[in-house]
């Protein structure tokens, strides 16, 4: 599956002045790991983001946001943003904010 160069350099540009990150072929698309840990990537058109199992709920009550079935199942603390929902920065880096928190609270792998 491709995945949209355009949203991923946005999603770079978000980053940039973070530690630690670095992007790989997941799921098909790209994926943003921090510390080793996925926080946040690509698919399709779509912005996929691993917010963690305490905000799941609250993530999915967010414009735009549906839960992430890409193995047939919901995969609990990740969810899928629509690109519509992601057209602006300010969109964007909250929802890159979410998968970036989630992903720092983790251990470095």
């Amino acid at each position: 599956m491709a995945y949209s160069e355009k949203l991923a350099e946005r999603i770079r540009q978000q980053l940039h002045d973070e530690t630690g990150v670095v992007d790989k072929k997941m799921f098909g698309g790209l994926a943003f790991l921090v510390n080793g840990n996925m926080s946040c990537g690509v698919v399709g058109e779509e912005l996929m983001v691993r917010v963690g199992p305490d905000v799941y709920e609250a993530a999915l009550a967010e414009p735009g946001a549906r839960e992430m079935d890409f193995t047939g199942r919901p995969m609990k603390g990740m969810v899928y943003v629509s690109a519509d929902d992601i057209r602006t920065a300010k969109r964007l880096a909250f929802w890159v904010e979410k998968g970036l928190k989630f992903a720092q609270s983790l251990p470095a792998k």
